[in-house]
């Protein structure tokens, strides 16, 4: 009889997050098909994104939809997913590296008194024994490992494991009932958000990045129109938030966001070593800035030594050329 291998699902806007499917891979690649798949979907209105998760999934989608979970919430998250993993008795549970997961995953982990290995991005297995590899130091270095007992708790850095494919039969829907507890010590009453963007920074393919050689608000107009063109997202480096030329939400980099996009586009950006640390697992880097002495080239692929002003709206120009031939 086989091990049972749990994937907790996160939805954004309703919809299914791509992180989720990634999730689904990395359970694929670590179990045996003699092994039981299932996904936990925990939030509200969760019909369309459980029937989408259902076709990738090998056995069981388990719902818990409530309006109490409607926006994320540590305390009833906890509560709502624990008695489903009592249930479950899962070998190894997986949760996407997300604001989110980061946060649920180490409470998982206390509760079912299991091992974590966090920000995975890749998997290997070889005879008995399943092997993780993760990134140290900004980047620089990696590591595999390998857990020793189960319970087990893995993280999965989003754009890095390839999404699952569909299953060729959907997976069994089923509904768990949660029960808000009186004792819970933290309740959302409201929550305001700004739009940053259609696209997640964390997810996107195409990254277009500005740093403090934008020189003002108005200077991301161009990245903005280059990123929505290439159906990317914009990023920024930490001295553009700081300058106050963008939000905090956009910033890439050591005490920001991680992204590992297929393209990483940065604009007037020197490449501070605090920056390199969100980006440098890019696949492809492209980088645009005056000064040739930048130490961004140094970790670029293809650099252009230019006026970020003339290069980026040129590439626009030339790009929708391009898509306007293939379209």
């Amino acid at each position: 009889m086989g091990n049972t291998y749990v994937i907790v699902a996160e939805t954004r806007g309703g919809r299914l997050r791509q992180v989720s499917l990634e999730a689904v891979q990395a359970a694929v690649l670590a179990s045996r098909d003699e092994d039981k798949l299932i996904a936990l979907l925990l939030g509200h209105q969760l019909q369309e994104a459980a029937t989408e998760l259902a076709r990738y999934v090998k056995d069981q989608v388990m719902v818990i939809d409530h309006p109490d979970l409607a926006m994320y919430q540590a305390e009833a998250y906890l509560a709502a997913l624990a008695p489903a993993l009592d249930q479950l008795q899962p070998h190894t549970v997986f949760f996407g590296h997300t604001a989110i997961g980061r946060d649920l995953a180490p409470q998982a982990a206390a509760h079912l008194n299991a091992g974590q290995i966090s920000d995975v991005i890749a998997i290997a297995q070889t005879d008995d024994t399943v092997s993780y590899t993760r990134p140290l130091f900004a980047g620089k270095a990696f590591e595999n490992r390998k857990f020793t007992a189960s319970p087990q708790i893995i993280t999965i850095r989003p754009n890095n494991i390839t999404p699952a494919q569909p299953t060729p039969a959907p997976a069994e829907i089923s509904e768990l009932t949660y029960s808000p507890s009186p004792s819970l010590r933290t309740v959302i009453k409201e929550v305001v958000s700004k739009s940053i963007g259609r696209i997640d920074l964390t997810e996107a393919k195409v990254v277009v990045s500005g740093g403090r050689g934008v020189k003002s608000k108005a200077g991301f107009q161009p990245l903005e129109e280059l990123a929505e063109l290439l159906q990317g997202a914009v990023g920024a480096s930490r001295g553009a938030c700081d300058a106050g030329y963008c939000d905090y939400s956009l910033q890439i980099g050591q005490t920001g966001k991680v992204v590992t996009p297929e393209i990483y586009i940065a604009c007037g950006i020197s490449g501070a070593i605090q920056h390199l640390a969100g980006m440098s697992q890019s696949r492809i880097i492209i980088a645009i800035n005056k000064d040739p002495e930048a130490p961004i080239f140094k970790v670029a692929d293809y650099g252009i030594v230019g006026d970020l002003f003339e290069v980026v709206p040129l590439l626009t120009e030339e790009f929708r050329k391009v898509l306007s031939i293939t379209s």
